[in-house]
């Protein structure tokens, strides 16, 4: 009697709940993927602003190790431009010493980095 009471109230019918699960596993997994999509964007916009960061600072110190005249920040901000990048600073420091720091935008907003580049002999 009480099988047919419950089934009658609706209690203890579960067809349909795997559906329900399904969808929930689904809807977990995607945003899992959503976000470890971001973070991967995010990582190779950090790789690609450091690459862009330290081949300007190697491009400015080199041209004034070479002893061209001039400001070597010119060449640092088209460096990095061609790296596809923006040049937010560049600073000569004196004994062949150059410092930029840049910035690029990515799906997962903006990652900046900065570099140093300059012979060994002029440490900090």
């Amino acid at each position: 009697m009480t099988v047919r009471r419950h089934r009658l109230l609706g209690c203890g019918d579960d067809r349909g709940s795997g559906t329900v699960l399904l969808l929930a596993l689904v809807a977990v997994v995607l945003v899992v993927a959503a976000l470890l999509g971001l973070l991967g964007s995010a990582q190779l916009g950090r790789g690609r602003a450091q690459t862009a960061a330290d081949l300007g600072a190697l491009a400015g110190a080199s041209q004034v190790l070479a002893g061209q005249p001039g400001d070597p920040c010119p060449v640092a901000a088209e460096v990095v431009r061609r790296n596809g990048a923006r040049l937010s600073s560049c600073t000569h420091e004196g004994a062949g010493v150059v410092t930029v720091r840049v910035v690029v935008r990515g799906a997962a907003g903006s990652a900046t980095a900065s570099a140093r580049a300059g012979p060994a002999s002029a440490r900090r």
